[in-house]
């Protein structure tokens, strides 16, 4: 009995020394996206509410693992201008090697008035790693996204948080 806990100690301990090398990296990088295919349900009640199902693509840059991948969003946009919405989706980063990693993210849109009187959409939310590939498989992190509209179908995701590998 007496070795089956230095045993378990032993693992444990190990379990500790590994686990403890893994460092969490800050990292900020973002992703100008263009859109390739789009479905949208424009509601005919006046309210102009719409749901909008949008694959776009792009490149990342900044820092971290995930900078210079390719990226491609699947997102759902439920949205009604001027008062608010709920996109969420999926990034899919893809490196040069063909490694992948999966972000989930979520985002509560809001607008809030203007400094000229018209609504100022705030676009803002949560993203995390939900899987990867290759080296990318042991991907671990979370942070905050921001969505900035650069254009009439193009996105610019700016991701802020912690990665570990």
């Amino acid at each position: 009995m007496k070795q089956l806990a230095i045993k378990y100690a032993l693992i444990v301990g190990l379990t500790a020394v590994a686990v403890s090398t893994a460092k969490a990296e800050t990292v900020k990088f973002d992703a100008l996206v263009a859109q390739k295919e789009a479905l949208r349900l424009d509601f005919a009640d006046g309210s102009k509410h719409f749901f909008l199902l949008v694959h776009r693509e792009g490149k990342s840059e900044g820092q971290g693992v995930l900078a210079d991948a390719t990226v491609a969003e699947y997102g759902a946009h439920d949205i009604v201008p001027g008062i608010g919405g709920e996109p969420r989706g999926y990034l899919e980063f893809t490196k040069p090697d063909g490694d992948k990693a999966y972000i989930k993210w979520a985002i509560q849109a809001i607008f809030v008035p203007g400094p000229d009187g018209k609504p100022k959409l705030l676009d803002n939310g949560v993203w995390q790693v939900v899987s990867g590939t290759g080296k990318l498989e042991k991907l671990k992190g979370a942070g905050t996204f921001h969505l900035v509209a650069t254009g009439p179908t193009e996105r610019r995701f700016v991701l802020e948080g912690e990665l570990v590998q």
